[in-house]
């Protein structure tokens, strides 16, 4: 059970709020829709955090990260697990990290781009979901390419089977379930990206950010985390280090 500070600072509800981003298919971060239910990793690791407080848990759909992070302020939420990037942390504050990420791209049928260099060229447009770490390290890596924003993964998807664009960047795990969705498309073996995905919270609750980096810490050392990857089937996922702080 939390002390009154943290249970105060995380459920100022009553119930812990869980942010959590839906994509087609899952990643560390992106839950998916099956049915009526959402699944996710963010959502396994967000309910058992619920359960350690000892109050319910209630799993807030968003389109993306950015999304989350945007309405950090606004009392929506309450907790998410969310890829780490500089400019996420004038929104959030990160607790521990549970996952090592590293995103690329997705480059369309017939394309013969084969390497993040290759697609940072003029007339190569790079479709990306808006307001998110990977979105921004893709525009940094590939200055010359033509980059378009989109409010989710699916509306980019559609667009490269539309001919619209020629990359998709998103995390390599996103990546490996949307390559099945438009056949003749690759996943490049380089990458733009190496960073992390951590638990956060909205910026000014010390006692809830403590509470939470206890949690993941033993969730990652009580195989928690390990077996939320592997139920969705992100058996390749790793699982960062003991103690690793963005």
């Amino acid at each position: 059970m939390a002390d009154a500070a943290a249970l105060a600072q995380l459920a100022p509800t009553g119930t812990l709020r869980i942010a959590v981003a839906i994509s087609p298919s899952p990643s560390a971060q992106f839950a998916v829709r099956d049915g009526d239910a959402i699944k996710g990793v963010a959502v396994t690791l967000g309910q058992a955090l619920a359960k350690r407080l000892g109050v319910q848990g209630e799993v807030l759909p968003h389109n993306a990260s950015g999304e989350i992070q945007n309405s950090a302020a606004d009392n929506k939420w309450d907790v998410a697990f969310l890829p780490v990037d500089a400019e996420r942390k004038k929104f959030v504050d990160f607790g521990n990290a549970y996952h090592l990420l590293q995103s690329t791209f997705l480059v369309a049928p017939g394309s013969k781009i084969a390497s993040v260099a290759e697609a940072n060229a003029k007339g190569v447009g790079i479709g990306g979901v808006a307001n998110t770490a990977t979105f921004r390290a893709a525009v940094k890596a590939t200055p010359n390419a033509t980059h378009v924003e989109f409010a989710k993964v699916d509306l980019a998807a559609q667009a490269m089977l539309e001919g619209h664009i020629q990359a998709i960047a998103l995390s390599r795990e996103s990546l490996g379930g949307l390559v099945k969705k438009i056949p003749g498309s690759r996943v490049l073996d380089d990458a733009f990206l190496n960073s992390s995905t951590a638990v956060c919270v909205p910026k000014g609750r010390p006692a809830a950010l403590g509470y939470v980096s206890d949690f993941i810490e033993e969730a990652k050392a009580s195989g928690l985390v390990r077996k939320a990857l592997d139920e969705m089937g992100l058996t390749s996922s790793q699982i960062a280090p003991a103690g690793m702080k963005p």
